[in-house]
């Protein structure tokens, strides 16, 4: 009889020994899953956190650029515009006076004329410059080709090009963000690289437009050209994620830039 009790208590025990096996197990599991779960979260916090102040940054660099674009129009016309419409008021009052001659008063018209004429092709660079009419009337291509070639007449280097983009491919608002990348790429090598030579192309393959921008100059540090967030670099990064686009720039001291963007047709 004592033997059976053993027997059925050395069955409880392993029983128990199990029960308390399978409990921590499961406890074990638990906190596994809840740790895991734990590290998930916070990675994602992390990410999400690097995202908001990625897009912070890409926000104040484009307030910046934005505002600097402002100030330069304002220059422009205050420059071009205001200061030339302040002599032709200046004059249009002095023909005002009955006491001026004849001849006064012909020179003093000639000269309404004349400031008149440099205010108006004034405006028209500042129109061209902010909406190109070529870009809004036949579209990238011929804008990157009057663009290429007025730059290619002042002989600063020599641009070779691949355009094969069509028409409409993109909206109007995409296709002004490529025009000003293009822009402030040939902008940059104008100002800094000293290159002898561009190679730019523009291709469509039927899911995706492909910018391509090469030349010979100087070159530069990409990582130190990024720290400093010049506006030049980050005007492009802004355009390239408003385009919702993808952009690969290489180049280093004495080698140049590749600059390499591909952007999703709808």
């Amino acid at each position: 009889m004592q033997e059976i009790i053993s027997e059925e208590q050395q069955v409880i025990d392993i029983i128990l020994i199990a029960i308390g096996l399978l409990l921590l197990m499961a406890l074990a599991i638990v906190l596994f899953f809840y740790f895991s779960r734990r590290r998930i979260i916070k990675t994602e916090l992390e990410k999400a956190n690097l995202e908001i102040n990625y897009q912070r940054e890409v926000l104040q660099s484009t307030i910046i650029t934005q505002e600097e674009e402002r100030k330069r129009i304002a220059q422009d016309l205050h420059d071009a515009i205001s200061s030339k419409l302040n002599v032709v008021s200046l004059n249009a009052n002095m023909l005002s006076d009955t006491s001026i001659s004849t001849e006064e008063t012909v020179k003093i018209a000639e000269n309404i004329v004349k400031v008149t004429s440099t205010v108006l092709e004034n405006s028209r660079k500042i129109a061209h410059d902010l909406l190109p009419p070529t870009l809004d009337k036949f579209g990238l291509e011929a804008a990157m080709e009057e663009l290429c070639d007025e730059i290619g007449d002042a002989r600063a280097f020599k641009i070779d090009t691949n355009f094969q983009y069509g028409l409409n491919l993109l909206s109007q608002d995409d296709e002004l963000h490529l025009f000003r990348i293009i822009q402030e790429l040939l902008n940059n090598t104008i100002k800094y690289a000293e290159a002898k030579s561009v190679q730019l192309s523009l291709v469509a393959n039927g899911s995706e437009v492909i910018l391509t921008y090469k030349d010979d100059g100087k070159g530069f540090d990409v990582a130190e050209a990024k720290k400093a967030k010049g506006l030049g670099l980050s005007g492009i990064t802004n355009r390239v994620e408003i385009l919702n686009a993808s952009m690969e720039m290489s180049s280093s001291i004495g080698n140049g830039i590749l600059v390499r963007i591909q952007k999703r047709l709808d």
